[in-house]
């Protein structure tokens, strides 16, 4: 059920993260789930893209599949020790402490957004005005990887005892599709783990930010 996909978030210490920051950082420190598909999606991106990833937690080798790339990336979480950690082990990096819900995502468009186990993290409706923002916040052509199950389903989250929810497949693919950012293709990684990988067509989308 992508328990490998539980340890990232965005979202406030409501949820439970900054006291559980420091393990976090520990246990990620040297993890590379994800690395492989995350450096492949890196080379679909334009050179010097911009690149923001949400829920960034503290910056694992999965971020230096982005760093190696010379982009120019942002970062955005929600819990204050992980932005922190961040921001340390990627000075070039621009990085908010900010609760993805509400962040404005430095105001900017993205090449790329990846979102790695963090839209499951949140209720229904939020997840789906994740969505809109994420997608507004795409340039023409700009491209979004997330993770969530591709099963409809809900559970507890392995490390803060959270619920977490997936809206499954068909309703991912729906939804983005009606924003004008087609899901592209879906596969399975390392850890259970289920990628979408979206890209917004070209000309205006249907997405606000709100």
């Amino acid at each position: 059920m992508n328990k490998h996909d539980n340890q990232r978030t965005g979202m406030h210490d409501a949820t439970g993260w900054e006291s559980v920051a420091d393990w976090f950082i520990q246990h990620s420190a040297t993890s590379t789930v994800g690395y492989r598909l995350i450096d492949l999606w890196a080379q679909s991106l334009p050179m010097g893209a911009d690149v923001l990833d949400v829920g960034c937690g503290s910056g694992s080798p999965r971020s230096q599949a982005l760093m190696r790339n010379d982009f120019r990336i942002y970062a955005v979480d929600g819990a204050s020790t992980l932005a922190a950690a961040y921001k340390d082990r990627f000075p070039d990096a621009q990085v908010a402490c900010e609760n993805v819900t509400e962040s404005r995502f430095f105001d900017s468009s993205f090449d790329g957004i990846l979102a790695w186990g963090l839209v499951f993290l949140l209720p229904h409706d939020e997840q789906l005005s994740l969505l809109n923002r994420l997608v507004a916040a795409l340039k023409p052509e700009g491209r979004l990887l997330f993770t969530a199950p591709s099963q409809r389903c809900t559970w507890n989250d392995a490390t803060t005892g959270q619920q977490s929810v997936s809206l499954g497949s068909d309703a991912y693919r729906a939804h983005l599709s009606a924003l004008g950012a087609p899901v592209l293709c879906e596969f399975d990684g390392e850890g259970e783990n289920h990628y979408y990988s979206a890209r917004r067509i070209q000309g205006p989308g249907q997405a606000e930010r709100s």
